[in-house]
């Protein structure tokens, strides 16, 4: 699937205005958007991308390095680029694959911009 190519007209999804609150939030998203092949990726294993942002938010980074987690810290309080890196796959599976093997399962990146203006779900190659 083509990161850069619209939906076609029997496949284009709504685009309904979505407002997540939470207590638990560490900084405004801006407005989300997804590309359609995280969306896919979504359908095909069942996540969500509520629960995703919901961590994202929350600081909850899922499968980042050491390193980026500190960066986004920083840039949590210092208004720089935000990016979380789930892996669509069970905490087992995740637990039982190694570090370096890891890029080779389902995953989607959640990067917010540095002025907060918008939050991206998308698929490492869209990138």
């Amino acid at each position: 699937m083509n990161c850069t190519n619209a939906p076609s007209e029997s496949d284009a999804y709504p685009s309904p205005k979505v407002i997540i609150y939470s207590s638990k939030s560490r900084f405004k998203t801006g407005q989300i958007v997804a590309t359609h092949p995280a969306i896919a990726l979504l359908e095909e294993t069942g996540f969500t991308a509520t629960q995703l942002l919901l961590d994202h938010v929350a600081g909850r980074w899922g499968d980042v390095g050491t390193q980026d987690a500190e960066a986004n810290e920083f840039a949590v309080g210092n208004g720089w680029r935000v990016l979380s890196v789930f892996r669509l796959v069970s905490n087992e599976v995740l637990a039982s694959t190694p570090k370096a093997k890891r890029s080779a399962l389902k995953t989607l990146w959640v990067i917010t911009e540095a002025d907060r203006s918008s939050t991206c779900i998308l698929t490492p190659s869209c990138y």
